[in-house]
């Protein structure tokens, strides 16, 4: 028999504040309303989009939001200590952060631009070390905290053409297990999700192209594309007191992409 309160204690997210960076669209946006109807109140960073349809499906859970226009790809460590500081004195303490902000440029390898390069580096690295160091030294401080990283199967494999992504993935990894090891002591717990081909803007063009498409779905054995609603648990998981032993995992999420 399970207790009444059982699921809400242990999976619940009830009187939390959570950061999800990238939340105006595709696996940010899931994942940040998932948070919600979890109990969290979340804070979104938005650019290129606003955010106006996560806002209101956070505001429809009952919960506060706030949306913050940054631009990661030129966030430094001087500006993330601003960043979390800011929301954290309007909006309470973060108890979780949620790096899922990234881009993807493809290119043949020797003809990769460094604009390129650099871009996906500030934004899928930099901007979540910064942002990680920031909100980590709080939770620290606290005792108490969980970091998610939006990692990849390019955190694992090596794809084709985009090998900037690459290297920032299996650099999140590489983080994802470093920050565990000094913070897991510190009530801090720093795990990742590595989604699969999930139908976002990223995955557009491979989506698109027949043949392309046709390989990648041989592939999976559920025999589709994720849809971002599938890491929203996952997350919410790693978000929650059910994964308090967790630390330094990078959790799958791939249709069994990594099984085949």
């Amino acid at each position: 028999m399970v207790e009444p309160n059982y699921i809400e204690e242990t999976f619940g997210l009830l009187g939390k504040r959570a950061l999800v960076t990238g939340g105006a669209t595709g696996i940010g946006a899931a994942i940040a309303i998932a948070l919600a109807r979890a109990g969290a109140d979340v804070a979104i960073t938005t650019h290129a989009s606003p955010g106006e349809d996560t806002a209101a499906a956070i505001t429809a859970a009952g919960r506060q939001v706030r949306s913050l226009n940054a631009d990661l790809a030129s966030l430094d460590a001087a500006g993330a200590h601003v960043l979390v500081e800011n929301l954290e004195a309007e909006f309470g303490a973060l108890d979780i952060l949620v790096n899922n902000a990234g881009i993807i440029r493809r290119a043949d390898a020797a003809e990769h631009p460094q604009a390129d390069w650099e871009a996906v580096m500030a934004t899928n690295l930099d901007a979540i070390w910064y942002l990680s160091q920031a909100a980590g030294r709080q939770m620290c401080a606290r005792g108490t905290g969980r970091i998610v990283m939006i990692a990849s199967l390019l955190s694992y494999q090596g794809g084709i053409r985009v090998p900037g992504y690459t290297a920032a993935k299996h650099a999140v990894a590489g983080l994802t297990k470093a920050l565990a090891n000094e913070w897991a002591g510190k009530g801090v717990c720093v795990n990742a999700i590595a989604p699969g081909y999930i139908a976002t803007a990223n995955t557009k063009a491979l989506r698109e192209d027949p043949e392309r498409s046709r390989q990648l779905l041989e592939r999976i054995p559920a025999g589709r594309f994720g849809d971002p609603e599938d890491i929203a648990g996952a997350a919410v998981f790693l978000a929650s007191p059910a994964s308090s032993y967790m630390n330094g995992h990078i959790l799958s999420v791939d249709g069994g992409w990594m099984a085949r």
